[in-house]
């Protein structure tokens, strides 16, 4: 899901925005049968900052998908640390529609995601740490590549090193070619292993 800047004109009629739009009106619109009614909700909950855990809670539950898009612009633009915590708590959701969304969301939250990215990168769960590593694709955070070596590095799962070695293609630096060596020598007998990091150290080297 693509996020797209608010429209400053767009109006909707009364009729569709029937509660009070202070803080207790929005959250009672949130949950009205109307979708629309529940989008024009959640796009005016981004400016009150304690809506995070609302909208979380609403996004768990929310069949309509212009409103759970209309929810993930509004928490983004919150970007708090319960945001964030509510977009992992996401990650692990049976969705993979939400997951989608969830990290598309958190790939705009560099500066609240990078606490919590040490801990995603090391979860026990190797699903959980491939879709870390799919935040870092756009996540504009100055350690992106260092998160990346230790993944290659540490990760002992092929999956998720395959899923790091091809950002590092991307991102690499001259202080990823030692690590991106002994990742081939980790993984020895894995064709794609061997491909993926020949391809990231040739760029690397070019551009060097």
């Amino acid at each position: 899901m693509a996020f797209v800047k608010r429209s400053q004109t767009t109006t909707v009629g009364q009729d569709e925005r029937g509660y009070s739009r202070d803080f207790e009106g929005l959250c009672a619109e949130l949950e009205a049968p109307n979708p629309t009614a529940r989008r024009w909700a959640a796009r005016d909950l981004a400016a009150h900052p304690g809506a995070a855990q609302v909208l979380i809670a609403r996004l768990e539950v929310e069949p309509d998908a212009a409103v759970r898009e209309a929810i993930m612009i509004s928490l983004t633009e919150i970007g708090d640390a319960v945001t964030v915590q509510g977009l992992v708590k996401c990650l692990r959701s049976e969705d993979a529609s939400l997951r989608n969304e969830a990290i598309e969301a958190m790939k705009h939250l560099p500066d609240t995601v990078a606490p919590v990215m040490a801990g995603l990168l090391a979860d026990p769960e190797p699903d959980i740490r491939i879709f870390a590593v799919n935040v870092l694709e756009s996540l504009r955070h100055p350690d992106v590549e260092q998160w990346l070596i230790e993944v290659i590095s540490e990760d002992a799962h092929i999956n998720v090193c395959a899923t790091a070695v091809d950002l590092l293609g991307e991102v690499g630096t001259e202080a990823a070619v030692g690590p991106l060596e002994a990742l081939k020598r980790r993984f020895p007998a894995e064709p794609y292993i061997e491909f993926a990091a020949d391809l990231a150290l040739r760029r690397i080297r070019d551009e060097g």
